[in-house]
C-alpha cells in the first residue's frame, strides 16, 4: 500500500491569540538563558514531579509509544495555552507540548527528527506555533523559508532537514505541540 505524501508545510485554519500567549510564555520563563530554553507544558508522566526534563535518549522529540504523557504545573499555570492543548486534544492525543525560546542572534543547525513526519511509520506530527517571531528569525525547511507569522499554526514534515535562525534583539519563542496522527488530523491537513 502506497504511503500518502503531503506537502512539507502547510498553514492549518487555525489562528490565536498571540498577546495571551505571549504573557503566559513570559510569566515562565523566569530567568536568562544561554542559547536555547525549553519549558515543559505536557511531559512524560514520570517526569512531571521531578525536574521536568526530557529524557537524554529520546532528545528533542518522541514516537509517543513509550511513555503516558501529562499536563505539567507550567501548563496548570498557564490557562490560555491550556485552553490550546484542550483544544486540540478533542481531535486526537496530544503528547509532548513545549515552548521553545531561542535567544537573540542564536542558531539551530539544520537537524532531522526522524519520527516527526505523517509518511514515517509510527510517527508523531508536531504543529508549531509562532509566538513571538519578530524580523530577522528565520526558519528554514529543505532550504526553503518558511514564512510562518505569529498567532498561526502549521504543520512541518520536520523528518526533513530543517535550521532556524534569530538575528533578531529578541527571543524567538514557539508553542510545540506534538500529536498522535489519526483521520481527524489527517482530514485537517488535507482540508488546509
Amino acid at each position: 500500500m502506497a504511503v500518502q505524501q503531503f506537502k512539507d508545510r502547510i498553514q492549518l485554519p487555525f489562528t490565536f491569540d498571540v498577546n495571551k500567549m505571549l504573557e503566559e510564555s513570559l510569566a515562565l520563563k523566569q530567568k536568562h538563558y544561554e542559547y536555547y530554553k525549553v519549558i515543559s507544558l505536557r511531559a512524560p508522566a514520570h517526569l512531571v514531579d521531578s525536574s521536568l526534563a526530557f529524557p537524554t535518549a529520546v532528545g528533542d522529540y518522541a514516537d509517543g509509544s513509550w511513555t503516558a504523557w501529562m499536563d505539567t504545573p507550567n501548563l496548570e499555570k498557564s490557562p490560555y495555552l491550556k485552553g490550546i492543548i484542550d483544544e486540540f486534544s478533542q481531535y486526537t492525543t496530544v503528547n509532548l507540548v513545549r515552548l521553545l525560546f531561542l535567544a537573540p542572534n542564536s542558531e539551530v543547525k539544520e537537524h532531522t527528527d526522524p519520527t516527526l513526519a505523517l509518511e514515517e511509520e509510527n510517527s508523531m506530527i508536531r504543529l508549531t506555533i509562532p509566538i513571538d517571531n519578530k524580523d530577522g528569525v528565520e526558519f528554514f525547511l529543505n532550504n526553503s523559508l518558511v514564512s510562518m507569522k505569529e498567532g498561526e499554526c502549521w504543520y512541518l514534515r520536520l523528518s526533513d532537514p530543517h535550521r532556524v535562525l534569530n538575528n533578531s534583539s529578541k527571543d524567538r519563542i514557539n508553542l510545540t505541540i506534538d500529536l498522535t496522527p489519526n483521520q481527524k488530523i489527517i482530514d485537517i491537513i488535507n482540508n488546509s
